[in-house]
């Protein structure tokens, strides 16, 4: 006997960190130009982390945004699906190190 397990996603969220390096910036520090930069990538801005800020710390922030957002007690999930190309330690992952989320 199988048993059928129902699922649905509720909402998804997200977060940048606040500091923003424009083509400009980098120009100071490589030689390149908004130009070249945007021709070939599109992008004109990134956000960037301040040092010490982890990949934990904005995952964090994502889910303070999308508990807020769908009125949410964090006592009510089952689950949480992360995944990041850009782990705060390579062991343990960043899905598995224990971080915890209070609203």
């Amino acid at each position: 006997m199988s048993h059928r397990i129902a699922a649905k996603i509720t909402g998804v969220a997200g977060y940048v960190p606040p500091k923003v390096m424009t083509n400009a910036d980098l120009e100071k520090i490589v030689e390149t130009n908004d130009e070249w930069i945007h021709t070939r990538t599109g992008i004109r801005e990134r956000h960037v982390a301040e040092k010490g800020t982890a990949s934990s710390h904005l995952a964090t922030e994502a889910a303070r945004a999308l508990l807020a957002q769908t009125k949410t007690d964090p006592a009510e999930i089952d689950l949480i699906v992360l995944a990041s190309v850009t782990p705060d330690m390579f062991f343990p992952p960043l899905p598995c190190n224990g971080a915890h989320i209070s609203a």
